[in-house]
């Protein structure tokens, strides 16, 4: 018996070791990659039911060692760890709480589609197949004021539906079954705030019609990348009805402001026109 425990407890913190060294090799990326600066961002990875491990506050993402990491249970108490757990753990808790499907959890301000979430432009416009088919749409939260329950009431209604959400005036959230994963939808939102911004540059946007975007939800489910507990809807569907080659394209003269649910705001705002 006592052999089965000392081999139970070997095993978990040899497990406990390797995500340790995940979240550092992922922080230092987001770093290195200029998506988090000084002690900005947050990442964390549920452990167990009644575990999870998580950066501490006041830390550069970039210089982060496995031995830096605190463990809190689901209410947020800190179980073990000598520093303190990030002023953002609430926002993870909720993550965690309305998602058993989720394991790791991504947050940093990469500059583009933090410019977006700035600006007030949700990143819902389905320019990109690929962006489709992993993220559906990626959502804009009204502001709530970081580390306080504001936040999490912003966001609890748009987490049990989307992997990605743009925090209004303060940057992205995005969480999946690894910390890997996580990490590669961060990757993906940045990319595709980058083309939308280039769509806005040349005044003028192609979304994939309604045809094209029903073949992209189908072929979703067959996708091997394709990791997810949620539904990843598309920002109303029937609002592109033709395809973007059968359609005019979007150019400023047809732009129009249009605020959706939750306080959603499309990519069809910032131009001028009626």
């Amino acid at each position: 018996m006592l052999n089965a425990q000392a081999r139970l407890k070997a095993s978990s913190t040899s497990r406990d070791g390797k995500y340790r060294s995940e979240i550092v090799a992922f922080g230092r990326m987001l770093h290195q990659r200029g998506y988090v600066t000084a002690t900005d961002g947050s990442l964390s990875v549920r452990l167990d039911e009644r575990r999870i491990l998580a950066t501490p506050t006041g830390m550069s993402k970039g210089w982060l060692r496995p031995a830096d990491m605190v463990i809190v249970d689901p209410a947020g108490r800190q179980i073990a760890g000598r520093r303190h757990v990030s002023s953002e753990i609430s926002m993870h808790l909720l993550i965690y709480k309305l998602r058993p499907d989720v394991r790791g959890i991504v947050h940093a301000h990469p500059s583009m589609a933090t410019g977006f979430a700035a600006a007030g432009i949700a990143l819902n416009e389905p320019l990109v197949c690929e962006v489709v088919i992993g993220l559906g749409s990626i959502p804009l939260a009204r502001y709530g004021t970081p580390g306080t329950s504001e936040l999490c009431e912003s966001l609890e209604s748009l987490i049990p539906q989307y992997d990605a959400i743009l925090l209004s005036n303060h940057g992205v959230v995005t969480y999946a079954d690894t910390l890997h994963h996580a990490y590669m939808k961060m990757e993906t939102v940045e990319h595709f705030a980058r083309i939308a911004l280039v769509t806005h540059c040349l005044g003028r946007q192609q979304p994939l019609g309604q045809q094209e975007l029903e073949k992209l939800l189908v072929a979703r489910s067959k996708y091997e990348g394709h990791h997810s507990g949620a539904a990843l809807p598309l920002a109303a569907i029937s609002r592109f009805p033709a395809g973007n080659h059968l359609g005019k394209a979007k150019g400023p003269a047809r732009a129009s402001k249009a605020r959706g649910e939750n306080g959603e705001l499309g990519l069809k705002e910032r131009a001028g026109g009626g």
